[in-house]
This record gives C-alpha cells, structure tokens and sequence, in this order.
C-alpha cells in the first residue's frame, strides 16, 4: 500500500521533473477509483458547484458544502494527498474569519491542504494560514470566484502587463508560504516562465505543457455530464454519461416489459409452502384482493 505523498514529495516531484497528477473528486466513490488509479494529489474543488450542485457558477459553494465533500472523500482516498477549496468570501474579509473557516474544513472535513484563489492581496492571508499549520495552494489566472470581475471564462496573460502582473502574484505567494499554485486558462509561454521562475511546484489546467504538474475535473474526463459541452483543454477519455444513460434507458424498459426482475433475481422459499401463506393460493389471494377493492369504491 502506498504512502500519501506531503507537501515536501510534491517538491521533490517538482524538482526531479516527474509530472504531478491531480484530479477533483467530490464522493466516495470518484475519490476511491481516484486512489486505486494512483492519482497523486485529489482536489475537492469548489467546481462541485458547477458538476454536483447544479449552480452556473461556484459562487454559491459554502463552506459547509466542502466540508460535506471533503470529508466523503477522506473516507475513502485514505493514502492520497487532499487538497480542499475555499469558498467564496470564506477568506480575505478579515483575519480571524479566514482563520476560522480553514480550521473548520480542515477539522471536519479531513483535507490536508487548502486552495485559496487569488494573488499578492490574499498574500497575507496565505503566510497567516501557513503560520497556523495549514498547507496552503495558491490558484492564478481564471480565477473562477472572481468570473463576474473578470468578464466570463477568459484565458489570461495574453498580454504583457497581465502576464507581468501574474507573474508577480505567483511570486507573491511563494513569498508567502504557498506550497503549490494552480495555474488556470493561462497561455502556455506566461505559465512556462512562472513555472520556471518559482521553487515551487505549478498545478496547469488548460495553462500548457510547461507546468509541473496538470489537474482536470473528473466529471470531464469522463464526460460524466449532460449535456456535456467539449473544452479545448480538455481530453475525454471515456463517454461515461453515454453509458449510464443507455444503462437507464434499459433498466426503464425492461421494468415496462416485466423482463426485471428475472428468475435470477428473485427469492424462493425453503421449506414454508406460499400457498399456505395468508390462505389461500396465489390467485385465489388476487381474487380476493380485487373482491375487497370493488366493495371498497364508492359508485357514482
């Protein structure tokens, strides 16, 4: 059985250039084949809000909501790394807020590691985190929670000031202690250099080939949606919904054609008769049954 990797494996991957996996779950389940598949690092990102929760976007995921997720999934990635979202505004309002929700998903929901979304004006937050004890990774570029800011799900660093600017946020956040940092929708020269100019290990996801490791959701990689929309830096690779559609579809007709259940699914008795159960035979129980349901209808 393997052991789960720390915050110092990941460093050492970063600098041994073995690419890190990472891949978002948000249940038992998706975390359980997670583990078996050998994933290294699972993400309970606040995406469930997207996948799981039904919303448009993840600004509605509380706190309470991660805690709930994150702690399906430690039940069941017991020797993965898990690192877990905070939520919209469960940070950066003020110190002692952002102290104690981190302590609540931690404590409760079973992570060992949070992600904050944001650069060098949540630093401060990040080093207060670290200073506690809790690893923290840091998220750049499409930074979802900020979407309505940002004008919708733009790829970002498309020109020189942004990529400067971020380029000086994933500093920022070295600085301040960040274990990791995502690097979302990023063009892949800006994620390339940020890459290479930190100590750091970087997290891509649609940010190219030159980061240290990559993450995807699990609902797209498998197409586990529906309607499912294509992504550009997404690889399918496997039509799960397909199959549990078409598994359903079965199952509703063989129902309305009474082929389920079948002789193999059903229970028969041992010893006792069902003839001798309640009097009577089987039809003769009918019979009775629908006698005392026609006595029972009122007439018009």
């Amino acid at each position: 059985m393997r052991k789960r990797l720390t915050i110092h494996n990941l460093l050492k991957m970063k600098q041994g250039r073995n690419a890190i996996s990472v891949l978002t779950a948000y249940d038992y389940p998706s975390a359980k084949l997670a583990e078996e598949a050998g994933i290294d690092v699972i993400l309970v990102g606040d995406s469930l809000g997207n996948v799981v929760l039904g919303y448009e976007t993840t600004i509605p995921v509380t706190v309470d909501d991660i805690v709930y997720h994150s702690r399906s999934v430690a039940r069941a990635a017991t020797n993965t790394f898990i690192v877990a979202d905070m939520p919209f505004l469960s940070y950066g309002a003020s110190r002692e807020t952002t102290l104690l929700n981190a302590a609540k998903i931690m404590q409760q929901g079973g992570a060992q590691a949070l992600k904050l979304e944001g650069g060098a004006e949540i630093a401060s937050d990040v080093e207060a985190l670290v200073q506690a004890g809790i690893p923290v990774m840091g998220h750049l570029g499409l930074t979802p929670q900020s979407v309505h800011q940002l004008g919708g799900y733009k790829v970002q660093g498309k020109t020189e000031k942004d990529a400067q600017k971020l380029m000086e946020d994933a500093l920022a956040l070295e600085k301040a202690g960040a274990f990791s940092i995502v690097l979302e929708l990023v063009t892949e020269p800006v994620a390339a250099a940020i890459s290479e100019a930190l100590t750091i290990p970087t997290i891509g996801i649609g940010a190219g080939r030159g980061c240290d490791g990559q993450v995807l959701v699990y609902h797209d990689i498998l197409q586990y949606s529906s309607p499912y929309f294509e992504k550009k830096f997404v690889k399918t690779y496997a039509d799960i919904g397909s199959t549990i559609r078409s598994a359903v579809e079965s199952f509703v007709d063989e129902v309305k054609t009474r082929q389920f259940p079948a002789e193999e699914h059903v229970f028969q008795p041992s010893s006792a008769s069902p003839t001798s159960l309640y009097g009577g035979t089987a039809g003769e129980q009918r019979k009775n049954a629908e006698e005392r349901q026609r006595k029972e209808v009122p007439l018009a």
